[in-house]
């Protein structure tokens, strides 16, 4: 395996020389399910498992190895490794995870782009579109949206613009992974040593179009529901696919939940034309909701701006704040925890007590 072609570059290489000077090996997670990866290193794919040491220096579980990580190995036998330690991220596409505690969930590191993938069926949806936007704005990672399925549209022009108003920068393409049009226009994205993932929500198509791009059929699709263009997860857990030019894909299951885990930034940055709007409110402080010299009502009411669009940005702004507020509680109860810990030591320990030891 080249790992340069894959991403191995100058800051790679320079963060595992104190790890390859130990006599580790570099390598790149190509799947990881739990707590078992397969990694690519130059010797090839190896099985691996995190090691001990490293489950004693990872603080939570997001810091954990995830695909598309960087990792320093200890080669074992023929196939077998050990991950000793992961190397720092430049990119890390997370999302809030389910439950109702503030845990991140990282989905995929080290990514150069992303395909956001929509169906152009009962899949369509702008406003789920607007929250993987977001997710890529906080990850700093460049995204490109894809329109699949453009056979099954009868206006294609009509949705392309309907997309173009709220991605901002992001490039919209139209493909149908079914005939290969538009795919070329994606192979553009593709080059030696960057990743791209692919995601989307499950039947949008993500899977074809990587067989598209491999120019071979080697991952198993499904058929989606008539009723509502929904598939079933063909793809079960996130791989790291090397391309056969150089580059790598990571294609993903389609999340039936997207939990924002972003802050306030990202979400100003992907609805630039209402920060705009805002910035040209009478009042500094104004609410949007009855102000006289509002920019924003004054934007809805005269249809410049769609009321939908406005209705998302609140909700996810709502949903931002709650996520600030949550997490820095739940940092201040750990805080206190760590505390409380270290005065029980304090209290229980005869040579710390009243900071002088026993009388003999």
């Amino acid at each position: 395996m080249n790992l340069e072609s894959i991403g191995a570059d100058a800051r790679v290489l320079g963060a595992f020389e104190t790890f390859g000077a130990r006599g580790l090996s570099l390598g790149r997670v190509a799947t990881s399910q739990r707590d078992q990866y397969r990694l690519y290193l130059e010797e090839g794919e190896f099985d691996a498992e995190p090691s001990g040491s490293l489950w004693y220096r990872t603080a939570d579980a997001v810091s954990m190895p995830v695909v598309g990580d960087w990792v320093a190995a200890r080669v074992l036998a023929r196939d077998q490794a050990v991950v000793e330690a992961v190397l720092p991220r430049r990119t890390c596409f997370a999302r809030r995870a389910a439950g109702r505690r503030e845990d991140q969930q990282a989905i995929a590191a080290n990514i150069d782009l992303v395909f956001l993938v929509c169906g152009l069926d009962g899949d369509f949806n702008l406003r789920r579109l607007e929250r993987y936007l977001t997710l890529a704005a906080d990850s700093r990672v460049e995204a490109v949206v894809v329109l699949n399925k453009a056979d099954l549209c009868d206006d294609v022009e009509a949705r392309i613009t309907e997309t173009t108003a709220v991605t901002g920068a992001a490039p919209v393409i139209a493909a149908s992974a079914q005939t290969a049009a538009g795919i070329e226009a994606l192979e553009r994205y593709l080059a030696p040593g960057r990743t791209v993932a692919l995601l989307g929500s499950s039947g949008a198509g993500k899977t074809t179009i990587v067989n598209r791009l491999l120019d071979e059929d080697r991952f198993r699709t499904s058929e989606v529901r008539e009723s509502d263009s929904r598939g079933r997860h063909t793809t079960t857990r996130r791989e790291l696919i090397p391309l056969p030019q150089g580059g790598a894909l990571i294609d993903t299951p389609g999340m039936r939940e997207l939990r924002l885990w972003a802050g306030a930034d990202s979400v100003e940055s992907v609805f630039e034309e209402i920060t705009a709007l805002a910035a040209e409110c009478r009042f500094r402080d104004c609410s949007h909701e009855h102000e006289d010299g509002c920019a924003v009502a004054a934007a809805i009411s005269r249809g410049a701006l769609d009321p939908d669009r406005w209705a998302s940005y609140l909700k996810l702004r709502r949903e931002v704040r709650y996520h600030e507020i949550a997490t820095d509680q739940l940092a201040a109860r750990e805080q206190k925890q760590k505390w409380k810990r270290i005065h029980k030591a304090m209290r229980n320990h005869p040579k710390l007590r009243n900071g002088r030891p026993p009388a003999p």
